[in-house]
């Protein structure tokens, strides 16, 4: 099993590219499945799930043309399979993606109940709800959710909580069934929207999306994929923070600010110098941070995906912080680890109290999930002496090449075996 070891002291300097977004180019892979002939997707990230998500694809009876570089090309033709088995989405939450394009598809879809980073419950009913609301039959059996749908029907639904991935899921099941959907408390992200938008342009009839109200007129048929996934705004912000929490001045380039403001309003209020352009961020540290509260919020709140990055930064600020997590109930894990390195944090509740140290101490820490693992390489890049980062595949699932650009930005950073 793989470790990162991270040198502190480094300051961080110099111009960091994003990556395509992990969370965006999921459901559009899933999505694929409503279509028949060849799909294209650019600015594809090379990480785990992805490559996880283009095997199940494949496993439900897509062609892969092409899996090289940045670029993936399905064809989606012989989609016949309706079984999406244990071995793959065991490792990914998002793999339940393709319960909804399945029973557009096929009338039928059999789907293990999925794995991912254990951060909370994420419950899949509301999934199911949606979908049952359209007209599936779905039951629990053996540890697969087995849907049968003979023509789904347009409904007016609410989600009871605002869920992305169900959400996407519905939405997309939606786009091929009879009638108008209506879909009320819908989840805002900007991944929601760009789904839709991608939708839209392969023939589907979706207007709303990136409120809380989504309108969808179901069509017959959808046309093959074509697009360009979009920046991956909580890659971004990590490398934002990295430049923070390094003193450093580092640009981030391929990113959208607008999908990061409440980020950047946080890092302004940590006395942080932050410029914006059009496709980039710059961020320049000023010695002394200041303490600030946060409450993590779906979009556009404050995104949970940031939390213990920012968590980071805070156990260095002058003061105290308090971080509220309101999205995932076990999503304050990386503390114990932070504490490792000799951070000072109390947690009550939903609420993790912060009171800033001068310095950081390396230590050998594990990384519980994706974020998290995120967070321990950047406490790394200050830490005193080395930090050694265990259970890296996490940071493998959601990030193209972290040691490199980290190292191309001057940390000194490296994987062992």
């Amino acid at each position: 099993m793989d470790k990162i070891i991270v040198e502190g002291g480094h300051p961080l300097n110099g111009q960091v590219t994003i990556s395509g977004a992990k969370n965006a180019v999921l459901p559009v892979l899933a999505a694929t499945l409503l279509t028949q002939g060849k799909c294209k997707v650019q600015a594809v990230p090379r990480v785990r799930d992805v490559t996880t998500m283009v095997r199940l694809v494949q496993e439900l009876g897509a062609g892969v043309d092409c899996f090289e570089g940045d670029s993936v090309v399905l064809d989606t033709t012989g989609i016949n399979n309706p079984i999406a088995p244990y071995d793959l989405v065991s490792t990914m939450r998002a793999s339940c993606l393709v319960l909804g394009p399945l029973l557009a598809r096929l009338g039928e879809a059999k789907v293990s109940l999925p794995g991912g980073c254990a951060i909370g419950a994420r419950p899949i009913d509301l999934h199911i709800k949606g979908l049952e609301a359209l007209g599936a039959n779905i039951r629990l059996e053996e540890g697969y959710v087995h849907g049968i749908a003979k023509k789904l029907k347009g409904v007016r639904h609410t989600f009871d909580l605002v869920t992305v991935t169900g959400t996407m899921n519905v939405m997309m099941a939606a786009a091929l069934a009879e009638g108008e959907t209506v879909l009320n408390n819908a989840a805002r992200e900007p991944e929601v929207s760009f789904l839709a938008d991608i939708l839209n342009h392969s023939g589907a009839k979706i207007k709303g999306a990136g409120t809380e109200k989504i309108v969808i007129q179901g069509v017959t048929s959808l046309a093959p994929i074509e697009c360009r996934i979009l920046p991956d705004r909580i890659e971004a912000a990590t490398y934002m923070i990295a430049g923070a929490i390094a003193n450093g001045d580092v640009e981030v380039l391929n990113c959208v600010p607008g999908h990061m403001e409440p980020i950047i309003d946080k890092l302004r209020q940590t006395g942080v110098t932050v410029d914006t352009r059009e496709n980039s961020v710059r961020v320049k540290g000023n010695g002394l941070l200041s303490p600030v509260d946060i409450t993590t919020e779906p979009y556009p709140g404050f995104a949970t995906d940031v939390q213990a990055q920012f968590m980071t930064l805070m156990t260095l600020a002058g003061g105290q912080s308090r971080i509220t997590e309101t999205v995932f109930e076990n999503r304050f894990m990386h503390v114990a680890e932070l504490k490792r390195m000799g951070a000072d944090i109390s947690i009550e509740g939903h609420t993790a109290t912060v009171r800033g140290v001068k310095q950081l101490s390396g230590a050998p820490v594990m990384a519980t999930d994706l974020r998290a693992s995120a967070c321990l390489v950047l406490a790394g890049l200050v830490a005193e002496r080395d930090t050694v980062v265990s259970r890296v595949y996490h940071i493998d699932r959601g990030y193209q090449d972290m040691e490199k650009k980290l190292s191309q930005l001057g940390a000194a950073i490296r994987r062992v075996k």
